[in-house]
């Protein structure tokens, strides 16, 4: 498992993965963080809007409720009446009833009044709703009615209340409002007037401030107190932002929820709504869920897109291992085929040449290691029990020196020389360049018997490089070649020039003659022979111009070897070109 997970299919899997997961995940964030944002300052704007919106409809109430309360408070004939002291029965009935009346005829201008009660400063009670009426008794210890009695003639919004607040028989929801009775001849107070409405007008603007359902609405009064539905508890005055010193709009985000205040053109009330998040958040939620299932299915495709795209590149890769153990265990021929990236296609086509290299390299190896076995056979091929043949020799040297035939017996002495050279053969054997000499001299004085004198030997040999050290039986193969090929079947005298030359880092052992020579297509056959490129040019029994030039370039590279040039009937020139070996090499 950790050798999988180590793999480059896992590590660019995972890669890919956490990269494009990674930058999802960022932007996710980003857009959710950025739309919060935006729909908080939606909601703050609308929420603005609407505290206006409804801030214009509690005026239009104010004012309407405003101008109901000052029917009765600005009526002079009430105003009297109520002031008017008389000890007749009769006539206090009459102004009782009168007032009634008067408080009758307001109640029937509208259709949202539950009940009007009027309240003197002597105690006297006048009602007027849609049932009998029962008054509370205390109704001097309620606060409302302190509060009437302290509003200096203004009116006084009191609230939404579940029942009616003096009269006992009506429990329906009332909304309460109320004003100081003034005598403007004496300018001073003479009762109170309470009017119960229909609150569901005031309700109804209430909660056109809602956002959610969980928003609070609130009429604050500039002392603190506040105004509100029957559902909705008072706030804690303490956790509300201070607006003494705010503007006419203030809109807040703080400890959790939304509060939105807009100053009402009257009286100095503040109109508030109080929202939670939570219902702030609605929309956020939604998003949120919708995001994490955009989210969800977007980090599956990643995941397969991760997978396919890790499997492209790790694909060709494995491909590619599994040659590269084919190639170990000395399998060559298997090819890789892939189509996959620029640089893997290229990676793949470099190890198909190399691949495709290395099998020539070997195969080239096998044929200059069979090039060489087949020199050493050739050699051995002449060593016909050749110690039978050396004493042989030698025994008719000794006899034709008794007898005095003295260039019989080199001749014989000769070829004794060169047979025991020639069978001291071994694989890589090196000799220094003045044994090699040696071993011509006793072959070109076998030539020039053979050939009565026709050909000149000419040697001019850089005594420097007579202690280097070259492969055995490397100059006598050209030289025996241009003999047979070049010097024998010559009509005039011939002759065969030895001699060496430097030419930078190389050493050129030349061997030239002027016989026959070659014409150009023999001369391209020749050379294309030395390359393997046609069949063979060797003599019967001899080593073969070919082997050398391969032994040559085996042991030494390729820039080295043999170099033909030739002309007809002018002659051939044979140069064997080896390295030349450092001072301390030369004399070791």
């Amino acid at each position: 498992m950790l050798n999988g997970f180590h793999s480059i299919h896992h590590r660019l899997f995972m890669l890919f993965l956490f990269c494009m997961s990674g930058i999802l995940l960022i932007v996710s964030l980003l857009y959710y963080s950025r739309t919060t944002v935006q729909i908080h300052e939606k909601i703050s704007d609308l929420s603005q809007k609407n505290v206006a919106q409804t801030a214009g409809l509690f005026s239009l109430l104010y004012k309407g409720y405003d101008s109901l309360s000052k029917s009765l408070s600005n009526n002079f004939e009430m105003i009297r009446l109520l002031n008017e002291i008389t000890d007749e029965p009769a006539v206090a009935y009459i102004n009782e009833q009168t007032i009634t009346n008067i408080i009758g005829a307001i109640f029937y201008s509208r259709d949202d009044l539950i009940g009007i009660h009027v309240i003197s400063d002597k105690g006297k009670l006048y009602n007027y709703g849609n049932y009998l009426n029962v008054m509370d008794p205390n109704y001097k210890t309620e606060e409302w009615y302190r509060q009437i009695q302290a509003s200096s003639g203004k009116m006084v919004w009191l609230g939404v209340y579940k029942h009616s607040l003096i009269d006992q028989v009506e429990d329906s929801p009332v909304f309460a409002f109320g004003r100081q009775i003034y005598d403007l001849n004496e300018h001073k107070p003479i009762g109170i007037v309470l009017y119960e409405t229909n609150p569901q007008p005031v309700l109804d603007a209430l909660d056109n401030l809602k956002i959610g359902e969980h928003s609070q609405v609130y009429l604050m009064s500039p002392d603190g107190r506040f105004v509100s539905s029957s559902t909705d508890p008072a706030p804690d005055l303490k956790t509300l932002p201070s607006l003494q010193n705010s503007s006419n709009v203030v809109v807040k985000q703080e400890k959790g929820r939304l509060i939105v205040a807009s100053k009402l053109s009257f009286s100095g009330w503040w109109l508030l709504s109080i929202t939670p998040n939570r219902d702030l958040n609605v929309e956020l939620v939604e998003m949120k869920r919708y995001l994490l299932i955009v989210i969800s299915i977007l980090i599956l495709v990643s995941t397969l897109i991760a997978s396919i795209v890790s499997k492209t590149i790790s694909s060709p890769l494995k491909k590619l291992i599994r040659e590269m153990k084919q190639v170990e265990i000395g399998n060559f021929r298997g090819m890789v085929n892939v189509s996959s990236y620029q640089e893997i296609n290229i990676l793949v086509a470099s190890f198909n040449r190399m691949v495709i290299r290395i099998e020539e390299l070997i195969e080239r190896v096998k044929l200059s290691s069979v090039s060489e076995k087949n020199a050493e056979l050739h050699a051995l091929q002449s060593q016909v029990n050749p110690h039978f043949l050396y004493n042989t020799l030698d025994m008719i040297y000794w006899m034709l020196d008794e007898e005095g035939n003295e260039q019989l017996g080199e001749l014989v002495l000769s070829l004794s020389s060169m047979f025991r050279y020639s069978s001291q053969w071994e694989d890589g054997v090196e000799v220094t360049l003045h044994e090699e000499l040696e071993q011509i001299g006793h072959y070109l004085k076998i030539i020039s018997i053979r050939l009565e004198g026709r050909v000149q030997i000419v040697m001019d040999i850089d005594e420097r490089f007579l202690n280097i050290r070259i492969p055995k039986m490397t100059v006598q193969p050209v030289i025996e070649n241009a003999v047979k090929h070049g010097l024998e079947s010559l009509g005039r005298q011939g002759i065969l020039k030895l001699y060496t030359r430097e030419e930078g880092s190389s050493l050129k052992i030349i061997v030239e003659d002027n016989g026959v020579g070659m014409d150009e297509e023999q001369l391209n056959r020749m050379r294309d022979s030395l390359y393997g490129l046609s069949p063979k040019e060797s003599g019967k029994n001899g080593i073969g111009l070919q082997n050398l030039h391969s032994r040559l370039q085996h042991m030494f590279g390729e820039s080295y070897g043999l170099q033909i040039q030739s002309f007809p009937g002018e002659g051939t020139q044979v140069a064997i070109v080896l390295p030349i070996p450092t001072e301390g090499e030369i004399h070791s």
